[in-house]
C-alpha cells in the first residue's frame, strides 16, 4: 500500500476548482526541433495563480472537517494556492515567507485574504516559524511535500498527461518539495509503468536529489539558485520515501541552463516562465543525449 492513493487522485478532480484543471498540453514542433526529441508541454501557468499549486491546495482543504485556521510556509506559489483555496472554503490562513520572497506573489497572497508574515532567514526558518505559530495558536499546519492530499491533488496532472494518444518514454518534472513529482509519478507508474519518471533539481539546491540517492533525508547547505521553487534545504521524509519508490532518475541543472530555457520557451511559445517552471526544459537542454528521439512530456509549472 502506497501512502498516495490512486482512488484519492481520481477523486481529486471533483474537488478542485475547474479553472485549475485540464490545462493545455500539446506537442511543440519548434521545441522538439531544438531539443532533438518529440516534446509535449503541459502549461500550468494559465490560471489565477499562475502555477499548478492550487490543485493540491484545493484537494487538501476539501478533505478537512470544519474551518480550521490554516498555516503554511511558502516560496510563493504554494502560498498563493493555499490562500485561493482557503478563501473558497471560508478558512483563515497565515502564510510565512522568507525576506527574499517574490513581492508580487506576496501581494497576491494578501489579495486572496492571507495574513502573510516574513520570517528572517531562508525556507527552513519560514517553516520553523509556521510550526511555532501552529503550536501557539492551535492552527492546522499544512506542509507541502508532506501532506499526502497535496501530492494527490497534483497527481491529477498525471491523469491528464496520460490522455495523450501515444505513450511517453519519459516525463520530466521540476522537483522542489516533491509533491508534484510524487503525485504525478504515482498515477503514471500505475497506468504506464514503462514511462520513465525524471525529476529536475537545481545544482545549487541538490538536497532532494541527494536524499533520493541515499534513500534518506540529506539536508544541504542553504540553496544557491535563482529558482525559488526548487530551493529545498531539508526535504520531508515522506516526500523522499515517495520518490524512492516511484522515480527513475533525478537530474541537476545549472542556473545558466534555467535562464536559457526561459528564453527558449519565451521565443518559441510566447510564454514567460519563472526559473523553476522552466526546469524540465533546462534538463532537456543539459542532458540532451539521453532524450534523443524519445517522446517526452514536461510540465511548465509556473510563470
Amino acid at each position: 500500500m502506497h501512502r498516495l492513493s490512486l482512488t484519492r487522485i481520481a477523486e481529486a478532480w471533483r474537488f478542485i476548482d475547474p479553472v485549475f484543471l485540464d490545462s493545455p498540453q500539446f506537442e511543440s514542433e519548434a521545441l522538439s526541433a531544438k531539443l532533438g526529441c518529440r516534446l509535449v508541454v503541459k502549461v500550468e501557468t494559465l490560471n489565477p495563480i499562475g502555477s499548478f499549486k492550487a490543485r493540491g491546495a484545493y484537494f487538501l482543504t476539501s478533505q478537512l472537517q470544519g474551518r480550521p485556521h490554516l498555516v503554511c510556509a511558502t516560496a510563493g506559489n504554494f502560498g498563493q494556492g493555499m490562500a485561493h483555496a482557503a478563501r473558497a472554503r471560508g478558512m483563515a490562513i497565515t502564510v510565512f515567507v522568507s525576506p527574499d520572497a517574490n513581492p508580487h506573489k506576496v501581494e497576491r497572497m494578501r489579495a486572496f485574504g492571507a495574513d502573510v508574515r516574513v520570517a528572517e532567514g531562508g525556507s527552513d526558518e519560514a517553516h520553523r516559524a509556521a510550526v511555532a505559530f501552529a503550536a501557539e495558536h492551535s492552527a492546522m499546519l499544512v506542509q507541502d511535500g508532506c501532506d499526502a492530499a497535496i501530492s494527490e491533488g497534483a497527481g491529477t496532472i498525471g491523469g491528464e498527461l496520460l490522455r495523450w494518444p501515444e505513450p511517453f518514454d519519459a516525463i520530466v518534472v521540476p522537483l522542489g518539495d516533491g509533491a508534484l513529482l510524487g503525485g504525478v509519478s504515482r498515477w503514471v507508474k500505475a497506468h504506464s509503468p514503462a514511462t520513465r519518471m525524471i525529476g529536475v533539481c537545481a545544482s545549487g539546491a541538490p538536497a532532494m536529489q541527494r536524499s533520493w540517492r541515499e534513500r534518506r533525508v540529506v539536508a544541504s547547505a542553504p540553496p544557491q539558485t535563482i529558482a525559488a521553487g526548487l530551493s529545498v534545504q531539508t526535504p520531508f521524509a515522506e516526500a523522499v520515501a515517495d520518490l524512492v519508490e516511484l522515480v527513475d532518475d533525478i537530474l541537476l541543472v545549472e542556473d545558466d541552463s534555467l535562464l536559457a530555457a526561459i528564453r527558449l520557451v519565451q521565443s518559441e511559445l510566447g510564454l514567460v516562465l519563472e526559473p523553476s517552471g522552466a526546469a524540465g526544459i533546462a534538463a532537456l537542454l543539459t542532458h540532451r543525449p539521453q532524450f534523443q528521439n524519445s517522446r517526452v512530456a514536461t510540465i511548465l509549472t509556473g510563470r
